[in-house]
């Protein structure tokens, strides 16, 4: 039976462990040429090692498929450069760029240095961008349908996750990246599209509730995942179908994939408006705004008052 991917290549970047491992081994599954791009760095973006690239490449392997492990920094221009010619000169072209690859390093607002917010920085978003600038010309050069980009945002960004606005700013950007790509290559036959994904993966381990109860003894989530909707690997089927041939007419969007659910966010779009003949009166705004543009509007629920009074 033929694979969803059979004669496509792909680059997928984090693809040594969690979500990027199952979206190698799925691409892999369906017929694709896998580059299983990770340097092995903890999830702070710490130290070097081979070994889950190498894994995830043996395991591809073992069931007949074809990878290769590339262990450069996604965020290095050269590194970047290097992965994608790796590809390129291994199979002969690339299709799917699949950039997963991302690290933590959670602080307050307050409390965050300029190191830790430069480092997720610098990963999510360079290291994003890296790997799809040198992808961007070898598309441009081949004007072929069928070419790919996924990026990976998340919930914390779009929801705004209070103890991570590097992460939380890093992976809006990724958004706005995605959409500029979309824009720019999709006349040389390239489409682009954002996942925020939901898995139990080394990061969500180190979330208040999951941190706690490992204090307490749990064994970490990630490690018993396997086969529960919290399994990395159920986010891996997004990405295939919007890597296939068959997405061709999906484009610009952003999609959640988590557990046995897949679902379509709903672009940006204006909601209501209010207008001026002329240059702005600012009691007429003051006046008019809290029945227009404010109907409706509240505070989240943690900033309301609680209790009553006498």
């Amino acid at each position: 039976m033929a694979g969803k991917l059979d004669g496509k290549t792909a680059v997928v970047t984090g693809g040594g462990r969690g979500i990027g491992r199952g979206v190698a081994l799925l691409m892999a599954q369906e017929g694709a040429k896998v580059v299983v791009a990770d340097f092995g760095g903890s999830v702070e973006g710490q130290g070097r090692d081979k070994g889950p690239a190498d894994e995830v490449v043996d395991l591809i392997r073992s069931k007949g498929g074809t990878a290769i492990a590339h262990y450069g920094d996604v965020a290095d221009w050269n590194d970047a450069e290097d992965l994608i010619r790796t590809c390129i000169n291994t199979y002969g072209k690339l299709d799917c760029l699949v950039c997963v690859a991302g690290i933590l390093r959670e602080r307050m607002v307050f409390n965050m240095t300029e190191d830790e917010w430069d480092a997720v920085i610098r990963v999510h978003l360079k290291g994003t961008f890296a790997p799809t600038h040198f992808a961007s010309i070898h598309w441009r050069q081949r004007r072929e349908e069928g070419q790919r980009l996924i990026v990976f945002t998340s919930g914390a960004g779009i929801n705004g996750s209070a103890g991570q606005p590097n992460y939380a700013a890093a992976k809006m950007g990724l958004i706005g990246f995605m959409k500029s790509c979309a824009n720019a290559l999709g006349r040389y036959g390239v489409t682009a599209n954002a996942i925020s994904p939901g898995a139990a993966t080394r990061m969500t381990d180190r979330g208040l509730a999951a941190a706690a109860a490992q204090r307490e003894g749990s064994v970490a989530p990630s490690q018993v995942s396997g086969g529960s909707p919290r399994d990395p690997g159920n986010v891996a089927p997004a990405v295939a179908y919007l890597c296939s041939d068959e997405a061709g007419y999906i484009t610009g969007r952003t999609f959640a994939a988590s557990g046995y659910q897949i679902t379509l966010y709903r672009d940006m779009e204006p909601m209501r408006r209010i207008h001026s003949p002329g240059p702005w009166d600012i009691n007429y705004l003051f006046e008019n705004w809290k029945g227009t543009l404010g109907e409706g509007l509240r505070l989240p629920d943690f900033r309301q008052p609680q209790g009553g009074g006498a």
